[in-house]
């Protein structure tokens, strides 16, 4: 069996999707029961030792790195309990089977990112979202877990337990999650509608489009004033689906096999990079179809790259947009991702990125074996000072100290860590730095 960055999934070697983060663990930990995971925990605090517990490797900051015991839960993977709304899974579950599963019993998350490659409690921790105006992170949509305490207490925790807030996106820093339910919504077909517009129709007919629709995000091309608009809402039933030929030529072949051409033609002569990029902005042309809601909103990412992701208060969004043009023009190099721009709704999830307000999340990328550093900084000192918070997931340069502002309920969330890790078994130099050691 492998992990998605296709290493042996008991492979001492790691490294993420994104290639930007590699590591060797001392010991690799592939529990099958909850009692095995608070086993292998008593055993790790008795002896002094460090556990990490790693999904498929999606991210792309260290929050998954070990040099100590690294634990996989590929074995807990299976569903636990299907009851009316409420859904519950073990924690190894990647979200493309929970999807699957959910759409068995005619239920659905009612929001997704584009990637279901996640297992379901990676997704939660990181803050994983998608974009959509009634809804926030997937941790927003947790109503139980049990986790797997700093001292190998099991907890299950519901939504009356004082801890809850913080359990539901607890960054790998309060223990081991192992099963999660979810509250889910009846299964439903989404209208898809995909457009090209310049830039500053879009910008200028934002708020109106997002009171009319249910989910919408945009795609601007760096050094052009295109963008691509993708618009999904509800509809009765999935009567226009898309030709196997258009999915196969939009999503597969443009989106994959095209974009690592012109990505590793942009490596090679930078000076390409404005007209491939102005290229691209004209060859997804408008589409519209239906289908269900997992299959609109998850797409295959094979070309791999790094990001940076901010959210922002959305009444920032026309100043971090007007900013980025002149800090792509000044790098000196090219920028070869499109930027993507998406919206939630509030949440009351302490260490959630949408914690307590509209957010838009403004993300930025790069080709995987191109430079990136100087742009991923200039974007961040773009978006700190207007109240950002980074992506946990996503790459960012920010400690402690400098996050506790953003987050209203940070030491909230760092006195659950001293009562569910007080011996600090679950920490890495990536929470050591985010939270402080």
């Amino acid at each position: 069996m492998t992990s998605d960055n296709s290493l042996p999934v008991t492979s001492r070697r790691w490294r993420n999707w994104g290639g930007n983060h590699q590591a060797v663990a001392a010991d690799v930990l592939t529990p099958r029961t909850v009692d095995e995971v608070a086993a292998s925990v008593k055993e790790a605090a008795t002896a002094g030792h460090r556990i990490k517990v790693v999904g498929s490797g999606h991210s792309f900051t260290g929050i998954a790195l070990a040099d100590d015991r690294r634990m996989l839960l590929h074995r807990l993977a299976e569903p636990v309990s299907v009851v009316g709304d409420l859904v519950t899974v073990q924690a190894g579950m990647p979200l493309y089977r929970v999807n699957a599963l959910l759409a068995e019993h005619g239920l659905a998350l009612p929001s997704l990112g584009d990637i279901d490659r996640q297992t379901i409690a990676g997704a939660i921790a990181t803050g994983t979202h998608g974009s959509a105006r009634d809804h926030s992170t997937l941790a927003s949509l947790v109503a139980g877990l049990t986790l797997v305490t700093g001292t190998g207490e099991v907890l299950h925790l519901g939504p009356a337990a004082e801890l809850f807030p913080a359990a539901r996106l607890g960054l790998g820093a309060l223990g081991i999650v192992t099963e999660v339910t979810l509250r889910c919504v009846p299964a439903f077909v989404l209208l898809a509608d995909e457009r090209p517009l310049p830039l500053a129709e879009v910008l200028a007919g934002l708020d109106e489009q997002l009171a009319a629709n249910e989910h919408l995000e945009f795609f601007w091309y760096p050094y052009t004033d295109h963008a691509q608009v993708k618009l999904n809402n509800r509809v009765a039933a999935s009567d226009r689906p898309l030709s196997r030929f258009r999915a196969w030529m939009d999503d597969d072949f443009l989106s994959n096999t095209m974009l690592e051409v012109v990505c590793r033609l942009g490596r090679r002569i930078p000076a390409s990079v404005p007209a491939i990029s102005a290229i691209s902005a004209r060859a997804l042309t408008a589409r519209a179809y239906t289908d269900r809601s997992d299959r609109v909103f998850c797409t295959s990412r094979r070309v791999r790259f790094v990001e940076m992701e901010y959210e922002i208060p959305r009444a920032a969004l026309p100043e971090v947009m007007a900013a980025l043009p002149g800090i792509i023009a000044a790098l000196p190099f090219r920028v070869q991702f499109p930027v993507e721009v998406r919206f939630t709704a509030p949440d009351d999830v302490w260490l959630s990125h949408g914690y307590g307000r509209e957010s838009a999340y403004v993300a930025v990328h790069q080709y995987a074996t191109s430079p990136h550093e100087p742009y991923f900084r200039a974007f961040e000192a773009l978006c700190e000072p207007l109240g950002g918070r980074p992506h946990w997931g996503k790459l960012h340069y920010r400690d402690a100290d400098s996050l506790r502002p953003a987050y209203p309920r940070f030491d909230a969330f760092l006195a659950a860590r001293n009562t569910l890790d007080p011996h600090r078994l679950f920490t890495n130099t990536y929470l050591d730095r985010v939270l402080g050691p």
